[in-house]
């Protein structure tokens, strides 16, 4: 669910460039003979049959079809860039975008191996099975996910389990994808966090816990910080609807704003939600041990900023070390905490990006396994839902005081593991600290939404315009002055027009909360629906892996960055 922004989900989520952190090298296209260069491209189409046709249609062209994303009845492929016009105008063809260069940040997709760590081990290792913890289920506590969505697969498919909040992504739009995960990773993380298969024994951190799941990122990682800010507001404003009850928001996602935390609109929407009353959860991205700045929002003083732990598989901290991806950071501002990141196995979206992409990645039929930080910071917003749980009374001051407090110390470089390692089994034996107030300077939310997108941007793949400035996805002009006085108020919403313009439903649909579903509404007045990301791979880094705060797709990243998840291979 740090780098750029939601592109490599990661990423997580951008103009933020969300990155997902995969570390795959780019692959130079071949030259085409008469159509000029190749492009990569991400072909949708209506049905099997036109998808068929325009599968020929490439291969007649000089191109090549390079694997099928069954999701969204398309493929990923090589084009001559002299038939991309006659290609799109195809009968059956919906959409011919760039294959991404964005994506959510949170997993870079570099795995290099090395023993996969189950959900179980890594509870265990985190101190979630030992007698005064192994109670604890996370039941009664909401947990809030941005990110790509999430597919009703077993472990996350009970009545109840997951409730929709509006999709705000680009596939909002389109038929028979809204309110799914295209991506791949949010389903991963809400398996950590919260999933729940008896039939199989798969147990996410906190089994017991809800998800209130608000995508925003589509197929190709694609997301604005407009959409994430959105995405944010709504959390706040929302908290506390009818069986909901958030307490934390997992932001497995980030951006490489050129602006200070003070000033970043992103810094100042997760700063509100934690004065609110929520626990924000968020990778510090996956740029390494030489990177110097931990992605945004993690930035943020405030929040909980999590790292990558390597933990060999294992349930023993003996052998543990921080992950050669989890960016370092600075004395000023680094990981609060680490938590295990490395070759995590989590629940498969089937057929969706990351699957089709990383299929070295699957562990048998059910699982999928991922690097990043990404997938540490799913692991402490588990851990957090079981601490409240515990003790519901505990303010978010309150919560990461115990969780550095309790942490387990790891290696010789503080600024890289921060406090250590969560233990969960340690923080329930504290006392709750009387005098546990954080008091940094706050942030105004006055700067740029442009500098907040860092060096990530979407694309309209049709015109070739690219979205930048002060204006979101609808070309509403951007005025913080006023955006921050009704973030801060809980009145950015309403019903479902956010900035000026209908982004969503009015209220949920369904026949009881165990089906609830914020329901969809036409976007008017804008080219951005459903369009890609570009401007920044997320090669190198990933969503949080390296993720929302990285780099770019070409296995990279989420919104800017790349998944705080390393690797899906």
């Amino acid at each position: 669910m740090a780098g750029k922004m939601w592109a490599g989900l990661s990423g997580l989520i951008a103009a933020v460039g969300l990155t997902s952190a995969a570390a795959t090298p780019a692959i130079a296209a071949p030259a085409s003979v008469g159509g000029g260069p190749m492009t990569a491209v991400i072909v949708r189409t209506g049905s099997a049959a036109a998808q068929s046709r325009a599968e020929a249609f490439v291969r007649r062209a000089g191109g090549t079809v390079e694997r099928e994303l069954s999701l969204i009845s398309g493929f990923a492929g090589q084009v001559p860039a002299g038939s991309l016009t006659s290609l799109r105008q195809s009968p059956g063809v919906a959409e011919v975008t760039s294959d991404g260069t964005v994506r959510m940040k949170a997993d870079t997709w570099l795995d290099t191996g090395g023993a996969n760590s189950t959900v179980v081990t890594v509870k265990k290792g985190a101190g979630g099975k030992k007698a005064n913890t192994i109670a604890l289920t996370g039941a009664g506590v909401g947990v809030a996910l941005i990110d790509s969505g999430v597919a009703p697969v077993a472990g996350l498919n009970q009545p109840g389990k997951v409730v929709n909040g509006p999709d705000l992504s680009f596939e909002s739009q389109t038929p028979g994808l809204a309110d799914t995960d295209t991506y791949g990773h949010g389903t991963h993380m809400a398996g950590i966090i919260a999933g729940n298969d008896p039939a199989s024994g798969f147990e996410g951190i906190a089994p017991g816990a809800n998800l209130i799941s608000l995508k925003v990122a589509a197929a190709d990682g694609a997301a604005d910080v407009s959409q994430v800010l959105a995405a944010i507001d709504w959390v706040v404003q929302h908290r506390n609807d009818k069986g909901l009850h958030i307490r934390v928001l997992n932001l497995s996602f980030g951006t490489d704003t050129t602006q200070s935390e003070l000033l970043d609109p992103l810094s100042f929407a997760v700063e509100t939600a934690w004065k609110k009353g929520i626990v924000v959860v968020v990778a510090v991205g996956n740029d390494g041990p030489t990177a110097s700045r931990v992605s945004m929002p993690a930035a943020n003083p405030y929040v909980i900023a999590v790292g990558a732990a390597d933990t060999n598989g294992t349930e023993t901290r003996a052998d543990d070390s921080v992950a050669t991806f989890s960016t370092r950071g600075s004395a000023a501002r680094h990981a609060d905490v680490l938590a295990a990141g490395r070759s995590v196995v989590s629940l498969r979206d089937p057929g969706s990006y990351i699957d089709t992409n990383y299929p070295a990645a699957r562990v048998g039929n059910q699982f999928f396994r991922g690097s990043g930080t990404s997938q540490a910071t799913a692991v402490v917003s588990g851990e957090v839902a079981l601490l409240l749980q515990y003790a519901p009374t505990l303010t978010p001051d309150q919560v990461k005081n115990l969780l550095m407090e309790s942490a387990d110390p790891l290696g010789s470089d503080p600024i890289a593991a921060g406090a250590g390692e969560v233990d969960l089994s340690s923080a329930v034996t504290l006392s709750t600290p009387k005098k546990a107030t954080q008091s940094f300077p706050a942030a105004t939310g006055l700067g740029s939404l442009e500098a907040s997108r860092g060096t990530s941007h979407v694309v309209d793949a049709t015109s070739g315009t690219t979205l930048t400035g002060e204006k979101d996805i609808f070309g509403a002009p951007w005025n913080p002055a006023t955006w921050t006085k009704g973030a801060a108020q809980s009145t950015q919403w309403t019903g479902g027009t956010w900035n000026g313009n209908v982004w969503a439903g009015t209220a949920y649909t369904g026949t009881s909360w165990t089906t609830l579903t914020w329901n969809i509404a036409p976007w008017t007045g804008t080219n951005w629906a459903g369009r890609p990301w570009t401007g920044s791979n997320w090669t190198g880094r990933a969503w949080t892996a390296a993720g929302w705060a990285g780099r770019a797709w070409t296995s990279g990243t989420w919104l800017g960055r790349a998944w705080t998840g390393r690797a899906w291979t």
